[in-house]
């Protein structure tokens, strides 16, 4: 039987494309490399989520297998809870300060070491930026506890290095100061400890981000006569900007975490609750309190302020510009 042909003289094509058969091959290669990566994601992230929703349902102590249904008691417990609600104003603060200054530092540093050198020849940083690249990034290989307990022994009054510099060059005010130990000053400090460790992670990251960006652009940005400042704020930051986002969104979920910072410099969530995060009211809630239902509403929401963050910086983004548009350089 001869197929039909259509005008012009090639065989007419079927309309119904034929579906391929399910080979072994085929239905194992879904298997392994979609059944299973699924698998493994609803076990150990989806199950866990609804777990934790219907443990914050109950009054579970943790430590029986009895529980009761309370319903959503435990979240109206909570927004009538003023130190969890202290805790999370703390948060808040955190997740918008530490970002926004660690981002600075990150950034400003970042354009220093790679186009802030010489006003004349070829574009480059400033000389020796591979050393500055290494002492700003060692920081970030000190695990967090370390670097908390390090820090909490210079600010300690009695026997910290701090207050004896302090007091060396005539500021005799600041002997035995209690700077973890001041309501006024004990947020600040924990903020500045968190910033030191990661803003040298975030600059490596925004060089690796400028030095994707073509050499032309900074070169001709500087023949029409822009400046440093001009080149890293109009050309350079919006070059970037999606690589911004992603950092601001990471450090902001740190921020909102915080709890091995906090945990190291003020376990008891410092004077008059100044430096407590949520994380640190979960954890005293149920392993001192044995109170594992209502923490884990407390977790609940936690998850929830942190998406929000998340959803909050994507929709700032999106109405601000989106995504950066193409520079071209040519002659």
């Amino acid at each position: 039987m001869t197929p039909d042909v259509v005008p012009g003289g090639g065989p007419k094509r079927s309309a119904v494309r034929r579906r391929r058969p399910l080979t072994f091959d085929r239905v194992s290669f879904m298997v392994v490399f979609l059944g299973l990566p699924l698998a493994v994601f609803v076990i150990f992230v989806v199950s866990p989520f609804v777990q934790a929703l219907w443990y914050s349902l109950t009054d579970w102590s943790g430590f029986s297998s009895k529980m009761n249904f309370v319903g959503f008691d435990n979240y109206v417990k909570l927004f009538h809870d003023d130190i969890f609600l202290k805790a999370v104003r703390n948060n808040v603060e955190l997740a918008i300060f530490v970002p926004i200054v660690t981002i600075v530092l990150a950034l400003t540093l970042a354009t220093l070491v790679t186009i802030g050198g010489s006003g004349t020849g070829t574009v480059r940083g400033l000389r020796n930026s591979g050393f500055y690249r290494i002492v700003s990034f060692f920081p970030y290989v000190i695990p967090a506890i370390v670097i908390g307990l390090i820090w909490a022994q210079v600010f300690t009054p009695s026997s910290g290095v701090l207050d004896a510099l302090l007091s060396k060059i005539g500021l005799h005010q600041f002997e035995n100061y209690a700077w973890l130990g001041d309501a006024r000053t004990a947020m600040p400090v924990s903020m500045f400890v968190m910033i030191w460790g990661f803003v040298g992670f975030y600059m490596v990251l925004f060089i690796a981000a400028i030095r994707g960006i073509d050499p032309e652009v900074f070169e001709a940005a500087r023949i029409d006569g822009a400046g440093r400042f001009r080149t890293a704020t109009y050309l350079t930051l919006p070059l970037i900007r999606d690589n911004v986002q992603t950092a601001y969104i990471y450090l902001g979920i740190a921020a909102l975490d915080a709890f091995v910072y906090m945990q190291a410099l003020n376990p008891g969530g410092g004077p008059q609750n100044s430096t407590l995060v949520m994380p640190q009211q979960l954890f005293t809630t149920a392993f001192a309190k044995g109170q594992f239902g209502y923490s884990t509403a407390m977790g609940v929401v936690l998850a929830a302020v942190t998406m929000l963050f998340a959803l909050l910086v994507f929709t700032v983004n999106a109405l601000t510009g989106g995504r950066a548009p193409r520079v071209k350089v040519g002659r």
